[in-house]
């Protein structure tokens, strides 16, 4: 069966750090570009990194810049999250695709976009 499956999510203190992974099953990372989205109660999912493989190409939203990190094997997403805040609490999913051009085109529009795959999610809470 093809699939995305995320972990590593769970209650953290402000200021602490979590690693998510997004690991694939049935397929290889190779020809995709893969991002991780975020949902907050009562928000729109909004981008927050995205990796092409085939490009090399990084995509950071502007709030989790400098905190968070991208990065994979071939089957094996990772966002590395430090200095975690109270407004970084939300369900994360991870999504492939393999016709959106570049990690910055998925992490711009790829949450209004009908993506190959979608795994379906992680919470992650960030106290204060």
């Amino acid at each position: 069966e093809v699939q995305l499956v995320e972990s590593g999510g769970g209650l953290v203190q402000a200021g602490g750090s979590l690693r998510l992974s997004c690991t694939a099953s049935g397929f290889t990372f190779d020809d995709y570009v893969i991002g991780w989205f975020r949902q907050a109660p009562g928000k729109e999912r909004e981008g927050v990194s995205c990796i092409g493989y085939f490009d090399g190409s990084t995509y950071y939203a502007d709030s989790v810049k400098g905190r968070f990190t991208i990065s994979g094997t071939k089957t094996t997403v990772y966002l590395q999250m430090n200095s975690l805040k109270p407004e970084d609490t939300a369900v994360y999913y991870c999504a492939a695709d393999s016709s959106l051009g570049n990690a910055q085109t998925m992490g711009i529009f790829g949450q209004h976009y009908a993506m190959d795959y979608w795994g379906k999610g992680t919470l992650v809470t960030v106290s204060s």
